[in-house]
């Protein structure tokens, strides 16, 4: 569900049970690796690089966690919108 959301940016709750395990982790780097211009991930204000795995997971994601996803350039806002999908949907778990 997204809670909140501009241009370049949009929140999320992690909605699946497990939260952001090493598999969503990955799904979610492969979507980032295809960004122009970037695609950061935010999360109490720690912000990663969401093409990285390890970053990724270093956030520590559990069900209920807000997290805001964020790219640098309107290029990208397709491939924003692709992992925001992915993530409301608990990523197929």
């Amino acid at each position: 569900m997204s809670t909140s959301c501009n241009e370049l940016s949009k929140t999320v709750i992690i909605p699946n049970r497990l939260g952001i395990h090493a598999k969503p982790a990955g799904l979610i780097a492969k979507l980032a690796k295809n960004a122009k211009f970037g695609i950061w991930m935010i999360k109490n204000g720690d912000r990663i690089d969401a093409s990285s795995i390890i970053d990724i997971l270093s956030l520590l994601c559990a069900q209920g966690s807000s997290v805001t996803l964020e790219v640098n350039n309107k290029t990208d806002k397709k491939i924003l919108n692709d992992i925001i999908e992915l993530i409301t949907l608990g990523f197929g778990e």
